[in-house]
């Protein structure tokens, strides 16, 4: 069984290579192998989780090297559910993106590039959630690095180069203070691996202890969008195609939060700087709120509900006790599918209404009952509705932070019920405006063509492009009665409105939905997982054993 521990990173890298060599010319066979691929790498992630939670913890060392010099996978509880999680909300995006593709009739070279940037970016998260040391995670970061600027940038239109640009920066910046990170752990401990590390960095100074892991959780706070650290992800996600945006949303940001999770409960035990987490955790549900709150275009105000809901899953780290630990992975699961349905409804919006622009929207329950049930659903979920899995979660962590008693986990617990209203305050406020009003009398009419940035020839006569929702929206050609669709197409140049949603993102999305439905169904077995894969991480020991055999 631990031979399977590598092919989730393996399968997605070697199926990257067949479709860069054949993809340009034979493109029906490129997208049978990337869905043939990520069902293959779901079936693995499957097996993985439950061979971890019937064995316990499975290693390997790749070419038999012992650590430190050997790089090592594991697959424990929590990352092989992390992996399934994943491998189903990616193979749920690409199918959704092979339909954008097919009803845009998107055969241009950018989309050829889509699949094997896609594998690549799936390669890296699977790559992060296993790896057993600092040195490959940091290699997972890179590999999803490189393939998201490939993404963000699809079609190399002015708006995706720019919000790219700052992304890449951001990414970097992280990068490198994660390098220092690790170099000053290898000089200070000798070894880069987890289980190790586990065992020595205990041996150190308290104020060594403490600098490391400061900036690890600076690093992992970045990736994570934790404020104050999230000021990039609102103008970087928007501007993408729906898929690519849906997928970032919902996944990568949680990279950050499992990096947090398995470090600060195998590396540094002992809650040192729990206080801080719980503030961050504040700051980020009660600022990112606030900003969704303030927004008039769907895709950023779902940029500013990510970042708030990330500080419930940093309150269940700052807390650390076993019901937190609990609260905080189902919390995780819950919400990447959650989000991930929100940012592909809006890409459904969009092609619907033209726009994602609430003021320009209206109408849309009455004309497309199915994309209202697509979005009321996943909303409700969101803000936490009983008896939905955002419920649950929410109700976890409430429970873990009343049995702390502690001044900051009584504010948490009064945080977080206040961001759980004004979500559904948000949500009521989409569905009010988008679908539930008449629609407004300039709403694009079925078979209008709307422009994207770079597509307009009138760019030095109408003004720069702006960004839609942000108060900046600049004058709009006057071929476009409904506003730009900036992040319409794979390769950003034009969308046509229809009336018919295309059936394979629509069934795509329905998939997603009912992904989430089913953690509110088997709500009870979810549970008891995330509470054994807690008190795994609480324990420690059968990681370490696993991986060095004592």
């Amino acid at each position: 069984m631990n031979a399977l521990v590598p092919l989730p990173v393996l399968l997605p890298l070697c199926a990257t290579g067949l479709s860069l060599a054949f993809g340009t010319r034979l493109k029906q066979f490129q997208r049978f192998i990337s869905v043939a691929v990520l069902t293959a790498v779901l079936g693995l992630s499957v097996t993985l989780m439950i061979a971890a939670d019937t064995n316990g913890p499975l290693s390997v060392h790749l070419g038999d090297f012992a650590p430190p010099l050997g790089i090592t996978l594991v697959a424990d509880r929590l990352s092989g559910l992390m992996l399934t999680v994943s491998s189903a909300v990616t193979l749920c995006v690409l199918v959704y993106s092979l339909g954008q593709g097919m009803a845009d009739r998107d055969e241009e070279t950018p989309v050829a590039v889509f699949h094997p940037a896609y594998l690549i970016l799936v390669a890296g998260v699977s790559c992060t959630f296993l790896a057993g040391d600092l040195v490959n995670l940091y290699v997972g970061f890179e590999i999803m690095l490189v393939a998201s600027f490939v993404l963000l940038t699809l079609g190399g239109t002015g708006p995706r180069i720019r919000a790219g640009s700052t992304y890449v920066i951001i990414s970097l910046f992280s990068s490198m203070l994660f390098l220092t990170a690790i170099a000053m752990t290898y000089a200070a401990t000798g070894t880069a691996n987890f289980a190790q590390l586990a065992v020595r960095l205990a041996e150190l100074p308290l104020g060594v202890q403490t600098l490391i892991q400061g900036m690890l959780l600076t690093v992992f706070a970045i990736k994570a969008a934790v404020f104050p650290l999230a000021a990039w992800l609102p103008d970087s996600y928007p501007t993408a195609p729906a898929p690519v945006t849906a997928v970032f949303a919902g996944l990568l940001t949680k990279v950050g939060v499992y990096c947090m999770l398995r470090t600060e409960t195998l590396l540094f035990p002992g809650n040192r700087l729990g206080d801080l987490l719980m503030a961050a955790a504040l700051a980020s549900m009660v600022v990112g709120i606030l900003g969704a709150v303030a927004q008039t275009d769907l895709k950023r105000l779902l940029s500013f509900t990510l970042i708030s809901h990330i500080g419930y899953m940093v309150f269940g780290i700052g807390l650390a006790t076993r019901e937190a630990y609990g609260g905080a992975i189902v919390y995780v699961v819950h919400h990447i599918t959650v989000q991930t349905t929100l940012f592909l409804v809006a890409g459904l919006i969009e092609r619907r209404g033209g726009t994602t622009e609430l003021t320009r929207l209206g109408g849309i329950a009455k004309a497309a009952p199915p994309l209202a049930v697509l979005f009321f659903v996943p909303a409700m979920n969101l803000a936490g509705i009983p008896p939905l899995s955002g419920f649950v979660g929410k109700l976890g962590l409430m429970r873990a932070g009343v049995a702390d008693g502690s001044v900051w986990a009584w504010i948490l617990v009064i945080g977080s019920t206040a961001t759980s209203l004004l979500t559904l305050y948000v949500m009521a406020k989409v569905w009010n405006l988008a679908f539930w009003r008449a629609a407004p009398p300039g709403q694009a009419a079925d078979g209008t063509v709307l422009e994207s940035g770079d597509d307009s020839d009138d760019d030095t006569d109408e003004g720069p492009d702006r960004m839609p929702g942000t108060g900046d929206e600049g004058v709009r050609p006057r071929h476009e009665p409904a506003g730009r669709a900036v992040a319409a197409t794979l390769h950003g140049h034009a969308v046509t409105t229809t009336t018919r949603l295309p059936r394979l993102m629509t069934w795509a999305t329905a998939a997603t939905v009912a992904l989430g439905l089913a953690f509110t169904v088997f709500a009870g077995p979810l549970t008891s997982y995330t509470d054994r894969s807690a008190a795994e991480l609480i324990a420690r020991v059968p990681y370490i054993e696993a991986v060095l055999g004592r």
